[in-house]
């Protein structure tokens, strides 16, 4: 009997596979390719992170899952670090709202403890004036007699800036009018405190002037002022003089 030697069956090469891999439709060709990268891409990034997470479980083999869940998980991997990145950046941006509206809140009651600190600075200045005026009008009140009329007089001086001198004005219409405010000269026509001559001239400091001891002092502190500029000069010439 004739034996028949069967030739080794041998491998394609190269050329050959690529020539039969040519002539399959494209469409086969593409997907093929496309399942292949996809199959090893997840293969890679699946057993990265399931390898490290502890109690996670075993991951499905590249080769049970199809093209769709492959590409659902690539999908989902992206959104996933889409997501983050979003979170980090929202919180970034809150934190710089926060910190805006801090800074706002702080200079609005900064604002406030100033504007409060003016209005009450305003308040106790107007009153501390009211009460002066009230203490003014009271002097001007009780200014019916020589003690009166001597308090009134020591604090119209004062705001005359003319302090040091209140002895000499005191002394010396003491001896004019005793600070009596209708005191009347009778030989001549003197009258009031400062004993003006006439007495007429107080009206230039008002219509009041024969009972005003408020009016007849300012009349006479302004005839000192313009005639000897101050109480101690006049006084001065009045110890010379006895007139002034």
């Amino acid at each position: 009997m004739r034996q028949v030697h069967e030739r080794p069956r041998q491998r394609p090469s190269r050329t050959q596979a690529a020539a039969v891999d040519s002539r399959r439709p494209l469409a086969i060709r593409v997907l093929t390719s496309n399942v292949t990268i996809a199959v090893v891409a997840i293969g890679l990034l699946t057993a990265g992170v399931f390898m490290f997470k502890p109690g996670g479980t075993k991951p499905p083999k590249a080769g049970d899952m199809s093209v769709e869940q492959l590409t659902a998980l690539l999908n989902n991997t992206h959104v996933d670090r889409a997501t983050a990145d979003g979170v980090a950046a929202a919180k970034e941006r809150a934190y710089e709202q926060e910190q805006a509206r801090e800074k706002a809140e702080a200079a609005r009651q900064k604002a406030l403890e100033a504007k409060a600190k003016k209005d009450a600075k305003l308040r106790a200045e107007l009153a501390a004036k009211a009460e002066a005026s009230r203490k003014a009008q009271a002097l001007k009140n009780a200014a019916t007699n020589p003690a009166g009329n001597k308090a009134l007089g020591q604090q119209m001086n004062a705001l005359k800036g003319w302090a040091k001198c209140w002895p000499s004005l005191l002394t010396m219409w003491n001896h004019e009018s005793g600070w009596r405010q209708n005191a009347d000269n009778p030989g001549s026509s003197a009258y009031g405190i400062p004993q003006a001559l006439p007495g007429s001239k107080m009206a230039s400091a008002g219509s009041d002037w024969r009972t005003s001891s408020a009016t007849q002092i300012a009349w006479g502190l302004g005839y000192i002022q313009a005639r000897y500029n101050d109480p101690c000069g006049a006084w001065n010439w009045w110890q010379a003089h006895h007139w002034y």
